[in-house]
């Protein structure tokens, strides 16, 4: 998880849970260590639904959380590489990250969404929205560690071990690649979430947010497999199921 120093006003101005739901400002950080989300062990949700993980071959694993994280000795379960985040328009975008909300728990924000309206850098005004699917321990206070593949492992790394990527994952150990010309080497299933980070988001490098936990995306909960129970706010998810990825330039979409 790739994190600088910031200043203390940066880290965490308003973070608040009420019958709307957390909000308030906070900061983002990028990662992708291939290691199995925390949300995706049993009791993280209020509804026993879990996030999808996968097999080192990038399948999907049907054991209910049970495999242990590809980042512990003996270890078979991975992130998923459909937890990569994806245009959905020229302002918006959804995915996935690690999260932490102020005053709150994993119970509280596990696989519940947040939209994120992004307030610095080339991607100020942009919106994303993204589904929390694991903590980081390193995590501060109202923190969107965003899930993009190069985004650099972090503290821990199974990447090498599911794709064979270097000692310390692509690029850096913390921020990951540097250009998108990197991203040309990536295994196949990673690429597309590599390349967002460098046209959607515009090599945006840890940019500062406002947010507010919102209803789930169908689309995002139909790639992770899981949902919540109503509780600060109604958690029905929305919208249609499948999303296409917005190209730019282009007169249609492209499937992801």
């Amino acid at each position: 998880m790739y994190l600088k120093h910031l200043p203390l006003a940066a880290l965490s101005l308003a973070g608040v849970a009420s019958s709307q739901g957390a909000s308030g400002s906070g900061q983002t950080t990028r990662y992708w260590d291939c290691c199995k989300p925390s949300c995706a062990w049993s009791m993280k949700t209020n509804s026993g639904k879990l996030i999808g993980t996968c097999s080192k071959s990038d399948a999907p694993l049907n054991d209910n959380g049970a495999t242990r994280s590809g980042c512990d000795n003996g270890g078979s379960a991975y992130m998923c590489s459909n937890q990569s985040p994806w245009a959905v328009s020229e302002t918006l975008s959804y995915g996935w990250a690690a999260v932490r909300i102020s005053g709150q728990t994993e119970t509280t924000w596990c696989c519940a969404c947040y939209e994120l309206t992004f307030t610095s850098g080339p991607v100020a005004g942009k919106k994303m929205i993204v589904q929390a699917s694991n903590t980081g321990g390193d995590l501060g206070q109202n923190h969107f560690d965003l899930a993009i593949p190069g985004g650099g492992v972090g503290q821990f790394n199974a990447c090498t071990n599911q794709y064979g990527a270097p000692a310390n994952g692509w690029g850096q150990r913390y921020g990951g690649v540097s250009s998108r010309s990197e991203c040309d080497g990536f295994p196949a299933a990673l690429k597309a979430g590599c390349y967002w980070r460098f046209d959607w988001f515009g090599g945006a490098d840890n940019p500062g947010v406002t947010f507010k936990q919102v209803a789930c995306p169908a689309a995002i909960v139909a790639k992770s497999g899981c949902s919540r129970n109503n509780d600060a706010i109604n958690e029905t998810p929305t919208g249609p199921s499948s999303v296409s990825t917005w190209v730019p330039g282009a007169t249609g979409t492209a499937s992801f």
